[in-house]
């Protein structure tokens, strides 16, 4: 493995943040005498194949400047190399940094665990559906959650929280009860109406709502979150114990765990590290530390 240090950029993510982190992640790695050699995508397919290039070229690390998205989408080019994974989080959620306690609000902290930081194995999830294979970091959102974020997606105006708030009011006035058909590691599928379903490899998505709280990114296993089915007011008063992590005690909420998971139903969506995978029927497993990602020692940072 070479001495040098690779950094992968998005430039778009978080709204530009991911040029200004790109930016200050290089100047310290350089100011602090490390070989650097960057990568800038230009579009999704581009930054695939820079990364890549950078994992062929055997850095010691790979700097990755983006979002959970930005991670996600390179996985594959990525997992199951021998090169270690430093995020510089540049994205709107960053719930796998919030997951790993990376750096959130400080670039040049999070450039500096190239140097210093302790290597973790972590897993990755993976989602089968009739559009094809696609792994992921966070969550799998199916249901209420995942209309929401494509609602958000849809909407032009307005911009920030507001696009989402004004998609979650839209959704609420749409909401139905989803007929989910679900199997976990090979039981007999089971009807289980609900109004989502969350298979998580981490803790939180949306930006911190801690979904599966105390969910662990590498004990092998997903968290699946079963929310019955619920009328709007009874919704929305869930919401905030779901922003505090207090909801998996409710009785219309149920917690398991499994390597193995299968959704359907009618009018289905997927959606994982903030990305439409696709609809109707999903097989969602996970790949155990598939990937190492370097991390704080014993300081942790927010």
């Amino acid at each position: 493995m070479g001495g040098h240090i690779a950094l992968l950029a998005n430039p778009y993510a978080g709204k530009g943040r991911g040029r200004r982190a790109a930016d200050a992640a290089l100047v310290h790695l350089r100011a602090r005498g490390a070989e650097v050699r960057t990568y800038a995508g230009r579009s999704a397919a581009d930054t695939v194949a820079l990364a890549a290039q950078a994992v062929h070229e055997r850095p010691r690390v790979l700097v990755v400047v983006g979002g959970d998205g930005t991670l996600s989408g390179i996985l594959d080019a990525v997992r199951g190399s021998s090169v270690p994974i430093a995020l510089v989080p540049a994205g709107t959620g960053n719930d796998l940094a919030r997951a790993l306690g990376l750096p959130r609000h400080d670039p040049v902290a999070a450039a500096e665990l190239a140097l210093t930081g302790v290597p973790r194995a972590i897993d990755v999830g993976e989602i089968r559906t009739p559009a094809g294979t696609a792994p992921f970091l966070t969550v799998a959102a199916l249901g209420f959650d995942a209309k929401v974020s494509d609602r958000t997606n849809r909407l032009r105006w307005p911009r920030g929280r507001l696009r989402y708030y004004l998609a979650l009011v839209i959704e609420l006035a749409r909401l139905r009860a989803m007929d989910f058909t679900l199997s976990a590691d090979g039981e007999d599928s089971a009807q289980r109406p609900g109004t989502l379903i969350a298979v998580a490899n981490t803790a939180s998505y949306g930006g911190g709502m801690p979904v599966a709280a105390g969910a662990a990114p590498d004990d092998a296993l997903l968290d699946v979150v079963h929310v019955a089915p619920l009328g709007r007011f009874r919704l929305a008063m869930l919401f905030p114990l779901l922003l505090r992590g207090r909801h998996l005690d409710r009785p219309e909420v149920s917690h398991r765990y499994a390597s193995s998971v299968t959704v359907r139903a009618p009018g289905l969506v997927v959606y994982a590290d903030g990305e439409r995978i696709g609809e109707e029927e999903c097989t969602i497993t996970v790949q155990p530390a598939a990937l190492t990602v370097m991390v704080p020692g014993e300081e942790k940072h927010g």
